[in-house]
């Protein structure tokens, strides 16, 4: 039998901290949970065991701790957001069908022992371990290897030792790790070690004399230094106390025989219901549990749930419709009303029963306009799923019908069984967050929007890209051929390996980072060099024009339709704060900086005989915050018509206004904005190239100069930690898990999210209320507009030369009056033939 012994603590903590802030909607984190569940299935996939084996710590003590007080002393205690997950993850490894082991008294490493142990007693069995625990490596045998996770190249990789790799890489045996954590000692565990003893000398001197009985036996005719017989044999004790904490017990009383631990059926429901209650549903078909366990419990559920509901045939359940209709939009349009069920792929036969005048509910109700906007227009819609379970949990990945049901129902089978209820239950979880105003007033209304925008597009001149695209091309060449004459010899630019040799071991400019796999060339390190040399000036502009030829120049012409248009698809579940993103092609993402990237926006264009109009909130997150903040200095600076930017260096610099100059105001500009995101110190000196202290006294005096802003930065972050999230003026909820962290840097992206989030969201808010009452107010006064994109705070219309006027009156009006607050909105608007030109 071939058995995979895992070292439980070992295998879940790396997980833990190589996958940050998994967990779910409810705030469980599951990150080692998932990490382990994953390593498991890799390292079955890899060995093919008979059984598996996981061995866990328990917080007792051990007969270590009793033997020696200082045992592990001054170790970390284990976060408590990676505690929570042990007990459940043994729970679902039993569920499984794998065995758990713990013993009292003694650690995993001894269980993991004590298995290699049973597999040499018996030469037809064999055990693998698996940790990332060195102190394994003295198991090593003829009948027991050792998969070590090591980190490599800045990610996790396995290596398999045997005693000839070991011997090969360590130069000593297997039992001789023993014997070298006698002398060197284990700073992790607060083993002592010899004093002086390190590990190259621990080394060298067990693999000259095995052993440290030997070497204490014979210790006057060692051929080594005196001084180090000396810390020898001052650390005799020490060295045996070692060894003797540093032996992996192997006859641990567990109470099984090798054979009981071969893989059993386990209970596959509950560890369906386990990873439905972790939302690890990717899992679930990983271990063959959607196939084999669940299909019996489905067919069932299925049978007895439809029961309730009869197919018709198109005729039957359109003449039997009643007050409420349910569609689901998933590979093809599936309908429920009164106790009916339909199904169809056909466009037309859709577009008769959702002309109806029913209630609607619906699961991905933009598709569905997207599919039908020329065939019917769709009355009554009242709830959307899809969009429920968004604003309930944004942090989510998936929300399909099927996963939904599996979420919040806990039930597997064919959706439509289950639909309604699940219509109801996220209808009541809205109520509950005090949300459904959000979901009908702004998301509902969005949703169509976003599909009439998709479905127009943005027309782009493809020849003037693909031209433009030639340009950047030899210039590419030009900047490679002189950056490779420079350095000297031919090389990948595109290589960081050979980049980094190139610069710090060629050129020998000074090298500022330096990893396992070689030297760091990344654009911070980079920025840094520019001014050193000009060669990375060049290689700066290489990367730049690069990514300008092939993510834009490339990319746009390839999404290009036949009528010259490209439609971008606008997702409106896909962000944390509810702000809009653009996906194939994200045009969100056009760089506007640099004058190279600018010129891309050149080439969209309006149709022949149009115009764009184009519009941008001013400034819209810091009118956001002062309102929300209620601080009367920045409503007043900002209510008053002043450039705040100049407000703020004024008192920030404690200067007139008149002698402001445009260095101080660029810097206040920084905090402003800066303050937004949570800025430090250290960053808002790198950002404006002043010294710490400065940049420390810049955010003192702002915040003391808008002293309601710091109030309400500091009671976001408080609010955030007792509700476990925060909420935008529209109600809108972001949870926030990681404010909860032990971890101090996820603790503090979190604070750092928990004063943003409702600034950003606020202002995601507004561009959406905004964007539906343009919409209407354009198909009633101006049919013949388009609103063709949405920007982060800018929106662009298209419309005939005559009637721009007329669209830019629609567009500022109501951008300026989307939402009631203490500070104005302002909308720059503009007009041109093409993006750059309106944007002024």
């Amino acid at each position: 039998m071939k058995l995979l012994a895992i070292d439980g603590n070992s295998i879940v903590n790396r997980a833990f901290y190589g996958i940050r802030g998994l967990a779910t909607k409810d705030g469980l984190y599951t990150n080692g949970i998932y990490g382990f569940l994953n390593t498991l299935l890799r390292l079955i996939d890899l060995e093919k065991p008979d059984g598996v084996a996981v061995a866990f710590d328990l917080r007792s003590p051990t007969f270590r701790h009793k033997m020696y007080t200082e045992y592990k002393a001054g170790r970390h205690k284990m976060p408590d957001e990676l505690a929570a997950q042990l007990p459940i993850l043994k729970e679902l490894l039993t569920a499984l069908g794998f065995t758990v082991l713990s013993c009292e008294s003694y650690e995993a490493d001894d269980i993991l022992g004590t298995l290699a142990k049973m597999a040499e007693d018996h030469p037809e069995d064999t055990s693998i371990i698996a940790t990332g625990d060195r102190d394994s490596l003295q198991l090593v045998s003829d009948q027991t290897a050792v998969l070590l996770t090591v980190t490599k190249m800045g990610g996790p990789e396995i290596k398999r030792y045997t005693p000839e790799v070991l011997i090969a890489e360590k130069g000593v045996t297997p039992k001789g790790m023993i014997e070298v954590k006698a002398l060197m000692g284990d700073s992790s565990d607060n083993i002592p070690g010899v004093a002086g003893i390190g590990e190259k000398s621990a080394y060298s001197l067990i693999g000259a004399y095995n052993t440290i009985d030997y070497i204490y036996e014979n210790i006057d005719s060692l051929d080594i230094k005196e001084s180090q017989k000396a810390k020898l044999v001052a650390g005799k004790e020490s060295a045996y106390l070692s060894k003797t904490l540093g032996t992996i017990v192997c006859d641990v009383p567990i109470g099984l025989a090798f054979s009981d631990m071969k893989k059993g059926i386990g209970s596959p429901e509950d560890a369906v219901r386990i990873m439905r209650r972790l939302e690890l549903f990717s899992l679930i078909p990983k271990f063959n549990l959607d196939k084999i366990q669940v299909e019996e419990a489905k067919q069932e559920a299925t049978e007895e749930k439809c029961a309730e509901n009869t197919a018709f045939d198109f005729s039957a359940f359109l003449s039997n419709l009643k007050n409420e209709l349910y569609c689901i939009y998933e590979n093809g349009f599936t309908f429920l009303s009164n106790g009916s069920v339909f199904k169809t792929d056909s466009l037309d036969e859709a577009a008769k029963i959702l002309a109806s005048d029913t209630v609607k509910y619906f699961h991905d109700v933009k598709s569905v306009y997207e599919v039908l906007w020329d065939k019917v227009a769709i009355k009554n819609v009242v709830f959307d799923t899809l969009l429920a379970a968004y604003l309930i949990n944004p942090n989510g990945k998936d929300y399909s019908a099927s996963r939904l049901i599996e979420e919040y129902l806990n039930k597997s089978g064919e959706v439509e069984a289950y639909f309604e209820e699940l219509t109801a239950l996220l209808s009541k979880s809205l109520e509950k967050t005090d949300m459904a105003e959000l979901l009908r007033d702004i998301e509902l209304p969005l949703a169509r929007v976003l599909a009439g925008m998709e479905r127009v597009g943005f027309e782009v001149d493809t020849k003037a890209i693909e031209k433009y695209g030639e340009e950047l091309s030899v210039r590419i060449e030009e900047l490679r051929s002189e950056v490779i004459a420079e350095v000297g010899y031919e090389f990948n630019l595109n290589s960081p390996k050979q980049l980094g040799e190139a610069l710090f071991e060629k050129m020998g400019l000074p090298c500022k980072k330096k990893t396992k796999s070689g030297y760091s060339t990344n654009a911070e390190v980079l920025e840094e060099l520019r001014f050193i040399s000009p060669t990375v000036d060049k290689i700066l502009e290489y990367r730049a024009l690069t990514k300008l030829k092939s993510t834009y120049c490339e990319g746009l012409v390839a999404a290009v339709c036949e009528d010259g248009r490209i439609r971008s698809k606008l997702n409106q579940t896909e962000t944390r704060t509810g702000r809009i993103s653009s996906a194939e092609p994200n045009l969100q993402n056009i760089p506007v900086r640099k004058e190279e990237g600018k010129k891309l926006r050149g080439f969209f264009r309006a149709a022949k005989g149009n115009v764009l109009v184009d519009a941008d909130y001013s400034q819209i997150e810091l009118r956001v915050l002062a309102h929300m903040a209620g601080d009367e200095a920045m409503i007043n600076a900002f209510n008053s018509g002043e450039d705040i930017h100049t407000s703020t260096a004024s008192e920030v610099f404690n200067m007139p206004k008149e002698m402001v100059t445009p260095g101080m105001r660029s810097s206040a500009k920084a905090v402003n904005f800066g303050i937004v995101y949570g800025i430090g110190a250290f960053s808002l000196a790198k950002d404006i190239g002043v010294s710490r202290a400065d940049a420390s006294n810049y955010i003192k005096n702002y915040l003391e100069t808008y002293k309601g802003v710091d109030l309400f930065m500091k009671n976001a972050a408080e609010s955030a930690k007792e509700l476990g999230y925060v909420t935008t003026l529209f109600k809108r909820r972001r949870p926030i898990p990681e404010i909860h962290s032990s971890n101090g840097m996820m603790r503090a992206f979190g604070e750092r999210a928990a004063r943003n989030a409702p600034i950003q969201g606020t202002a995601a808010d507004i561009i959406k209320i905004a964007m539906v009452k343009i919409f209407e107010r354009l198909e009633k006064e101006l049919p013949s507009a388009k609103l063709i994109m949405q920007v982060h705070d800018e929106l662009i219309i298209e419309v005939e030369k005559d009637k721009a006027e007329k669209a830019a009156e629609i567009l500022k009006t109501e951008m300026e009056n989307a939402a009631d607050m203490r500070v104005t909105l302002l909308a720059d608007v503009n007009v041109g033939k093409t993006w750059l030109e309106a944007k002024g």
